[in-house]
């Protein structure tokens, strides 16, 4: 049996909270695949006579894909170091899922814009990696559980309880 007799929701629901965290690290990892994806092509593909990486536009979307990786990156690893050290992190988690994830779809809605009529094709990455962004928003919780657990926690209608158990802490040495 995990945890003690009745606690089957609490069980479940700490199961959210490392899912949720999967989820918003791969999220990530989909913004990292649109710019592997794109900053080759933009420097490779020309209209009259230049790449596209020179027009303002194509670099403004390159940008902001920077920008949720880094920012992304920066919510998962303190959730990381939350998990490690045995603190809660459910409302942490929660907002690292529904940040990184709308910033992965919006870094994808980018990479097909940025491949014009290709991005919409099999033949380049970036349609599949609009699909699976798309279905990151929707497991784990949708945008929408997400914008509202993280308003509850903000006006003080939400709050944690403190876990009965937790995983075992990482050694830092």
């Amino acid at each position: 049996m995990l945890g003690g007799e009745g606690d089957g929701f609490k069980v479940a629901m700490s199961a959210l909270d490392h899912g949720r965290y999967t989820v918003a690290s791969g999220a990530v990892g989909i913004i990292q695949a649109c710019l592997d994806a794109c900053v080759p092509y933009a420097k490779d593909r020309k209209v009259a006579g230049e790449p596209i990486a020179s027009k303002q536009l194509v670099q403004q979307m390159i940008a902001s894909m920077v920008q949720g990786r880094e920012i992304g990156r920066l919510l998962y690893y303190k959730v990381g170091w939350m998990k490690n050290t045995g603190q809660r992190h459910t409302r942490e988690c929660s907002l690292a899922k529904w940040t990184n994830c709308a910033a992965a779809f919006d870094a994808a809605n980018k990479a097909v814009e940025i491949h014009g009529a290709y991005g919409f094709c099999d033949e380049f990455p970036v349609e599949r990696y609009f699909r699976n962004s798309r279905g990151a928003m929707i497991y784990e919780g949708t945008h929408e559980i997400h914008t509202v657990m993280q308003a509850e926690y903000e006006l003080g209608l939400r709050a944690d309880k403190a876990l009965d158990r937790t995983l075992p802490t990482f050694p830092f040495a």
